[in-house]
């Protein structure tokens, strides 16, 4: 044997007693687990607390955890480092966690406009109203935590994540704890943080799961159990309120399912070897938009025991090395499986989900997908998981869906403003009614002006969907004069204004398709009744109120809409556009003999956001009569403010409502919108108009503007709608006038 050969075996000796000693020492080191506690916002404190450990490169061998504790200690357990949970944290809207508000661009027209209509909406069954199990059904926190656990959607055993963990939930059935180990993680760690009443119960394995923190909030035991030696935890709890804090009847009830988790940490402590308890009392479940100060309370906790912390055994330096987990930006979509169909059909599943399959889409484009199923509310449960296909490079879709049992709904909102006054709507909203994809919806509407709408649809989404409405509006208003009469009546009558009272009674049959999910076009046929009376020229034969109109129409109507604003009263990213054409074929006019005319309007916005708080809103509207000029009652008239405004009724800020008539117009609008802060805004606008007959022909629509009107306001945007109050001026009457209003438009 040459001296090389002995080198090398040399080498090799002293490189494999090198290695027995490195698994000697690992075997010796002890075993760190880690433990985190449920409490809502306050767990956000267990992130300041990881940072901590991260910075000092401690290793966490397992990882067990409650509700809050679970959601974060999964994602630690996943392969995140606590950094990137402080960005994680910091972009996620609890808001729209808490509420599962869905972006306005995932539901159809028809839903945006319930969405947007109805302060209150409770399911009807039997006659009798239920009240909804909880605020919220999770699916927003259900796609954020399978968005974030993708690139593990593999890993069915939780002891071969990166790190083992596991958390606990409560069957609600028995009141026993269950230990969730296996299976979906992102459904189980969802049912570990069901908070009764907040998140709906989840099933898994055919037991009815809530939070976990209900019987087992710091699970020391059982991650003992595990064959941890040294256990870190993270106690984020509420403590006991005294009488001065008990002020309410949900503060009792607080105290009271208090009372057997913080009785049950009293031994639990002890047996924790490093105790962490961030000074947190001034936080409730719900305060997440302090997220930042419960976080530096963790890590402010942490450091106290950084002495502790540092004695425990460190990463392997390839562990540290290792890359953090990061989320997908696509995937490809191969395969679509769906359990739990009856009363729909597969290819409703799939067109709500908008799923090519083989073709690669942007994993915003397929949560989209998800959300636009979920907005139906045709489905109690919707569970799905991503599973790698055989190519290892796509995804099988799997979901199982539960159709909802409940198929009626009664509805309720409340609304003010200087037009129709007070108001309350009733709505009995009932789906499948004699389709399995139809729904009918009646609004009663009661108040200083009594109205209805009724509403039929079948909807087949990008397929041609059939509909029927019927409507009446009435209203009692001093408008101007040039809107009933001419110029000769004006004057010999010596008026300006009017005091009428308008009753408008309108139904259409309708076929509209989707072009996209934002782009509508649709078609149908309409008849209309106008009657129109005033106090102030009296029948002197009947002494009966005088009529200005009492008459039907009939026509056909055309329109496309497109609309892909993120809110309807306060958009700050979209682009609006609505076009409408009226061809009026028959009439039975009371006061002269009819003849054919048309009437095109358009209205179209573009709303930006060049920061985070300020928004801007520019609109452009117009239209114009075609045709007989005989008959002025369903001419344009400017004034007002506000939405949903019948017939050619436009708001325009400055004047009173129905206060610029002509059978033709353009418009112009800015509006500045600030968010001062979170749903409070103070806005500035402006708008400018040319109204009168005939502008197209003589070039008027085109010169500087006649009329001008500017404002200031404030609103809230509440479950109620908006709340809003604005100040209004025009220069050219040198008049400013208040407008005020409550509650969505209906």
């Amino acid at each position: 044997m040459n001296l090389k050969h002995i080198v090398l075996a040399l080498l090799l000796l002293v490189s494999v007693s090198a290695k027995a000693q490195d698994n000697n020492i690992e075997k010796n080191e002890p075993k760190v687990g880690l433990v985190l506690s449920g409490g809502g916002a306050k767990g956000l404190a267990h992130i300041g607390v990881l940072k901590v450990i991260d910075s000092l490169g401690v290793k966490v061998d397992y990882v067990a955890g409650t509700s809050m504790g679970a959601i974060i200690g999964s994602l630690y357990a996943a392969g995140y480092t606590a950094k990137q949970l402080d960005s994680v944290f910091h972009e996620v809207d609890f808001d729209n966690i808490l509420n599962d508000n869905l972006p306005r661009n995932v539901k159809s027209f028809h839903e945006r406009e319930n969405a947007e209509r109805y302060a209150v909406k409770l399911p009807f069954n039997k006659f009798k109203i239920n009240l909804p199990s909880a605020l919220s059904r999770g699916h927003n926190t259900y796609n954020l935590l399978s968005k974030l656990m993708l690139p593990l959607c593999e890993t069915e055993d939780f002891s071969k994540l990166p790190i083992p963990f596991f958390c606990v939930a409560t069957n609600v059935e028995t009141g026993m704890p269950v230990f969730l180990e296996k299976g979906n993680l992102p459904l189980s760690v969802l049912a570990s943080a069901a908070l009764p009443s907040v998140f709906k119960p989840v099933f898994i394995n055919n037991e009815m799961l809530i939070d976990g923190g209900v019987v087992n909030n710091y699970p020391i035991d059982e991650l003992r159990a595990k064959g941890m030696d040294i256990i870190i935890g993270v106690d984020v709890q509420d403590g006991l309120m005294d009488r001065q804090e008990l002020t309410s009847g949900l503060d009792i009830l607080l105290q009271i399912n208090n009372f057997r988790t913080i009785n049950d940490m009293k031994s639990k402590v002890g047996k924790t070897d490093i105790y962490i308890k961030p000074n947190i009392k001034d936080y409730t479940v719900v305060s997440f938009d302090e997220g930042n100060s419960i976080m530096e309370a963790g890590n402010e906790a942490a450091i106290q025991q950084i002495e502790a912390l540092k004695a425990l055994p460190l990463k392997k330096p390839r562990a540290v090395a290792k890359k953090p987990l990061k989320c997908l930006d696509s995937i490809v979509i191969k395969n679509v499986s769906i359990e739990g169909l009856n009363n729909y059909t597969r290819s409703y599943v799939t067109g709500k989900l908008m799923i090519k399959s083989k073709e690669k889409i942007s994993y915003n484009q397929f949560e989209n997908g998800l959300n636009n199923l979920e907005a139906t509310n045709n489905f109690d449960g919707f569970e799905y998981s991503l599973k790698k296909a055989d190519d290892n490079v796509s995804y099988n879709l799997n979901t199982k869906l539960k159709e909802s049992q409940v198929n009626t709904f009664l509805k309720l909102g409340v609304h003010f403003d200087n037009l129709y006054k007070s108001a309350a709507l009733i709505n009995l909203t009932k789906k499948r009614l004699l389709f399995n994809n139809d729904v009918v919806s009646f609004d009663f509407i009661v108040g200083d002006n009594v109205r209805y709408n009724f509403d039929y649809l079948i909807d087949k989404g990008f397929y041609w969907s059939v509909g029927l409405k019927s409507r009446y509006n009435q209203f009692k208003k001093t408008i101007s004069a040039q809107l009933l009469l001419d110029d000769d009546e004006i004057s010999n009558a010596g008026l300006n204004k009017l005091n009428v009272k308008l009753q408008d009674f309108t139904s259409q049959f309708y076929v509209q398709t989707l072009v996209y999910r934002d782009f509508a076009f649709g078609m149908g046929a309409e008849h209309k009744r106008l009657e129109i009376t005033s106090e102030t020229i009296a029948d002197e034969a009947s002494e009966d109120d005088f009529h200005f109109e009492n008459s039907d129409y009939f026509s056909v109507f055309g329109h496309l809409k497109f609309d892909s604003y993120d809110n309807k009263y306060f958009p700050k990213r979209g682009v609006y556009f609505n076009g409408d054409l009226h061809v009026y074929l028959f009439g039975s006019s009371f006061i002269q003999e009819f003849e054919n005319f048309s009437i095109a309007k358009a209205d179209m916005g573009y709303a930006f956001s060049p920061t985070k708080h300020l928004a801007f809103n520019i609109e452009a509207q117009g239209g114009f009569k075609i045709g007989s000029d005989a008959i002025k009652t369903l001419d344009f008239a400017l004034g007002g403010y506000g939405n949903n405004l019948i017939n050619n009724f436009t708001p325009f800020l400055g004047y009173d409502f129905i206060s610029l008539p002509g059978n033709s117009f353009v418009k112009s609008t800015l509006t500045a919108d600030f968010e001062v802060f979170k749903k409070h805004h103070i806005t500035l606008e402006g708008n400018w108009a040319n109204i009168e007959d005939n502008i197209f022909e003589t070039g008027e629509w085109f010169t500087a503007p006649d009329y001008s009107g500017y404002a200031i306001g404030y609103a809230i945007d509440s479950f109620l709608g908006p709340l809003q109050i604005k100040y209004s001026f025009t220069p050219e009457l040198s008049e400013s006038i208040w407008y005020f209003s409550i509650g969505f438009w209906f």
